[in-house]
């Protein structure tokens, strides 16, 4: 059977149907509370691996020397 002779059985049951009594129904519900599940398990997570995540620096030993020789560059021209 092609597609084309199937799409043409569906037609008739489709005119059938009252536009204003359309609604999404269970299977819309499912579908939207299981995106709602996934989105909370990913911020869940992220906020896990977040917490994980070491934000303090180390300076470096190059930083560390041009900073002591700029502040006692700046108090011997005073």
């Amino acid at each position: 059977m092609y597609a084309t002779q199937a799409l043409t059985h569906v037609v008739p049951l489709a005119a059938e149907l009252d536009k204003n009594k359309v609604t999404p129904g269970v299977l819309g519900f499912l579908v939207f509370a299981a995106l709602a599940v996934g989105v909370w398990q990913l911020m869940k997570s992220m906020n896990r691996h977040m917490g994980r995540v070491n934000f303090e620096e180390a300076p470096e030993a190059g930083a560390a020397e041009a900073a002591k020789s700029g502040a006692s560059g700046a108090t011997a021209e005073k």
